[in-house]
Order: C-alpha cells, then sequence, then structure tokens
C-alpha cells in the first residue's frame, strides 16, 4: 500500500523548516468560482503562452508577451478566425512574437477549439471548472486530442496557469510517488502510469482534504533537491 499522505506532508514541513513555513510556500487555494468566469480570450492567451514556452525559456516568452497580445489581437478567437491566410503568414515574420510557424499555426488552431468548446459549454472556464476533480486525465487527453500541441506537461501547465485545481507529474512529484510506492515509471507517459498517478492523487485528496495543487506542490517539497524558502518562492507559478 503506497505512503500515506501524512508522512509525505511531515517529511516536506520538516524539510522546509516547520509547517508554518512550508504553508507559506503554497500558493492560494484555487478558486473554481473564478475560473467559470475566466473569458476565452485569456484562455487562448495562455494557451498561446504555454505552447511558445514548451521547449523555450519562459523568461523570454514573458518579457515580449506585450507584444504577442498586439500582434495576435488580444487573443480574441473571433477576429482571429476571420483573419485570412496572408494575415498568419505575415506573423512569421513579425519580429514582436517568437516567429515559430507551426507555433503561430496553433495559435489559429486553438482560436477555433476554444470556440467550438465555447458553443458546447458556454466558455472554456465553464468546462475547466465543471470538469470531474477526479478526472483529471480525461480533461488533459480532450486538450491533446481537440486542442493543438496541448498535449504532455503543456496541457498540465495550462490547467494549472488557468487556475484550476490540478496535479502536476513533474519530475520531483514522480519521484515522490515512485518512493511512496506507487508503481510507475520515471518518465511515466503511459496511459496504465498516467491512470495510476490519477488513483494515487485522488486517493491523497480524500485522506488529507487538500486541494489538488497542494497535494503536488507538497510532494514536490517532500523529496529531490531541498531548495530554501526564498529560491521557491522566486519559483511559484505553476511550476512544481
Amino acid at each position: 500500500m503506497p505512503t500515506a499522505f501524512k508522512t509525505i506532508y511531515a517529511r516536506a514541513a520538516k524539510r522546509k523548516g516547520g509547517e508554518a513555513k512550508l504553508k507559506k510556500l503554497l500558493p492560494p487555494k484555487p478558486d473554481m468560482k473564478a475560473l467559470a468566469k475566466l473569458k476565452d480570450d485569456r484562455a487562448l492567451a495562455e494557451m498561446a503562452k504555454r505552447v511558445f514556452s514548451a521547449g523555450f525559456v519562459w523568461s523570454v516568452i514573458e518579457n515580449k508577451w506585450d507584444g504577442f497580445e498586439a500582434a495576435f489581437l488580444g487573443f480574441e478567437p473571433r477576429k482571429l478566425l476571420h483573419k485570412p491566410d496572408e494575415f498568419w503568414e505575415k506573423l512569421a515574420s513579425d519580429k514582436r512574437i517568437v516567429r515559430n510557424p507551426q507555433k503561430i499555426r496553433s495559435v489559429r488552431d486553438n482560436a477555433q477549439f476554444v470556440q467550438d468548446i465555447a458553443a458546447e459549454y458556454g466558455s472554456f472556464g465553464k468546462l475547466l471548472a465543471t470538469w470531474p476533480m477526479d478526472d483529471q486525465l480525461g480533461l488533459l487527453d480532450l486538450l491533446a486530442k481537440r486542442g493543438s500541441r496541448l498535449g504532455g506537461n503543456t496541457g498540465q501547465y495550462l490547467i494549472r496557469f488557468l487556475g484550476r485545481d490540478s496535479w502536476i507529474a513533474s519530475r520531483d512529484v514522480v519521484l515522490c510517488l515512485r518512493d511512496a510506492g506507487v508503481d510507475i515509471s520515471e518518465n511515466p507517459t503511459s496511459k496504465r502510469d498516467r491512470q495510476k498517478i490519477q488513483a494515487q492523487m485522488n486517493v491523497w485528496t480524500k485522506e488529507s482534504g487538500l486541494p489538488l495543487t497542494h497535494i503536488s506542490r507538497i510532494c514536490a517539497m517532500s523529496i529531490g533537491q531541498n531548495y530554501d524558502a526564498e529560491t521557491l518562492q522566486k519559483a511559484m507559478g505553476g511550476e512544481e
């Protein structure tokens, strides 16, 4: 039987100098009501930010983000979908953004994805807020199948940055799960491994009463490189 979460919590607290200090390193509890009110342009913008950040230095994308917002017309799906091919072709030479043709094309595809989801659920935020909390895998599969370049870690970081309560299978989280006795590989990308992660996260959620975001972060802080509080706070965001 995998390790109880209270044991992992206690280890994380000890590594960070006590429970009080550990709690200060946890992000605010996700607000699912606020998520349901998320505007579709912000959903598309975050999709683009995650896609362009994948395999790239995140700070470069952040520093150029005002240019991205201007180049992609504020990421309004309807505006973008009415633009002709010439508009998209010119973006490939637009110095305000990172000029990656494949990633630029993904914004167009994801604008259609967001609009389709809005037609089905009312908005992309409502999809995220109403999707069952114990089925994150189902949501990630939807992103991978219907979105563009939103599979793997990109999808996990996307829903975290958009504000959904979620776990991220980062290196340290996977290390924690394996150390706890969950039979998954070091690179758990198979359906079997992903299902085991989901199942264990569901168990720990029921056991602890904590949101998935906190469980995921605590797991990461319970093992691996023991970064000090200041370093962790600088890295705060969606990354574990």
